[in-house]
């Protein structure tokens, strides 16, 4: 059977040559039925559904924000090159890159205990700069967040992050935790 046969179907089922000629043209039948309306199916059985459910992460990115983190990137490292100096914007840069490639929904200003929100986990952001000699961040133990995203900023301003679990920090009794980057651990990448 050829992938054009629909259109003797719908000549044997009284489309007119017009219609036919249409179907043609887009290569599918435009005058099929559409909606579960023309299937039979009540609007009293369908079930409503957000959404954001079949909307895949990427697509609910806010592109404005998205085009104003490529600026500052870029920025960052013509200022570098022209003064060899860094601009101090690390962990916003780092914060933004959660929120744009991990779609994290990130709390208000100065909100303490964590940095945002992933589904149910509460995330806390730690960036390591080009400028750190030592591939490690410190976290506060007594922070509220059950996952810690470590972003790293390479020389040349591209960008790598690891998702590490909670219960998976160094165990201690100091105030603080450290976490070490992982070379093979690398998951996003921009």
């Amino acid at each position: 059977m050829s992938d054009w046969d629909f259109l003797h179907d719908m000549h044997n089922e009284g489309y007119n040559p017009d219609q036919i000629a249409d179907a043609a043209a887009c290569g599918y039948n435009p005058y099929e039925p559409t909606t579960f309306v023309d299937y039979g199916f009540s609007p009293n059985e369908w079930e409503e559904v957000e959404d954001e459910e079949f909307l895949s992460d990427r697509l609910l990115i806010n592109t404005e924000l998205e085009e104003i983190f490529e600026k500052l990137v870029y920025n960052a490292k013509e200022f570098h090159l022209l003064t060899n100096r860094y601009l101090q914007i690390w962990g916003e840069l780092g914060e933004l890159f959660g929120e744009i490639y991990y779609n994290i929904k990130r709390h208000k200003a100065h909100t303490k205990g964590s940095d945002g929100k992933l589904g149910n986990d509460f995330i806390e952001i730690k960036t390591i700069s080009p400028e750190k000699n030592v591939d490690e961040v410190r976290v506060k133990r007594a922070g509220n967040f059950s996952k810690l995203l470590i972003v790293k900023i390479n020389n040349d301003f591209s960008f790598e992050s690891q998702m590490i679990h909670r219960k998976n920090l160094s165990r201690g009794t100091g105030s603080h935790a450290r976490a070490k980057w992982q070379k093979d651990k690398s998951a996003k990448n921009a």
